[in-house]
């Protein structure tokens, strides 16, 4: 018998003062069986650092030729590609030739710092790549909130991250390993 996703609903309040972005967006996950809590979670708070109206979820971890998150124009043109994790170079490259802007979220601590080590010298010729880096610690806090049915307040300002529901506060500042040419 094949598993089935778990679906996972969240309600992000979004108070981006760096960008000017202000919404609030109600969100159906699906979280594929073999779909950590950690990266579904990392996959929400990029949402939110990168919300759009037209920002949605790719479908998933069996979908190799869509990135995680995606921002496709009227025409189906790709805006903007969101990966998570460590992608090798060519995927990153067909990305990159694909799409507007290319980020690539990463989120595991010292095996983000390894990869880096490795990709780095190849992904800095990308003019529209960014690579964020989530702290290791602070994603196990934040994989640790996961529910069922999540509502939480987002407000980014001056890149500090605050993640408020009724019971805690997260903060984080997500660090920029490379940031695309503007």
């Amino acid at each position: 018998m094949a598993l089935t996703a778990t679906i996972r609903k969240a309600e992000l309040q979004i108070s981006d003062m760096d960008r000017g972005y202000y919404a609030t967006h109600n969100l159906t996950l699906a979280q594929h069986p073999s779909e950590t809590d950690e990266r579904l979670m990392v996959r929400l708070l990029a949402f939110a650092l990168n919300a759009e109206d037209r920002l949605e979820f790719g479908r998933g971890l069996s979908t190799d030729d869509e990135p995680d998150l995606w921002e496709q124009d009227y025409t189906g043109d790709i805006l903007r590609w969101i990966d998570l994790g460590h992608p090798d170079e060519s995927r990153v490259r067909k990305a990159c030739n694909r799409s507007r802007q290319v980020q690539v979220v990463t989120y595991a601590g010292h095996a983000s710092d390894v990869w880096w080590q490795k990709q780095g010298k190849a992904l800095e010729r990308f003019g529209n790549l960014s690579v964020l880096d989530l702290p290791g610690a602070f994603v196990e806090q934040w994989s640790q909130q996961i529910q069922r049915a999540m509502r939480w307040s987002v407000l980014i300002q001056d890149t500090e991250v605050q993640l408020i529901n009724d019971q805690m506060q997260l903060d984080v500042i997500p660090v920029w390993r490379k940031r695309a040419k503007e």
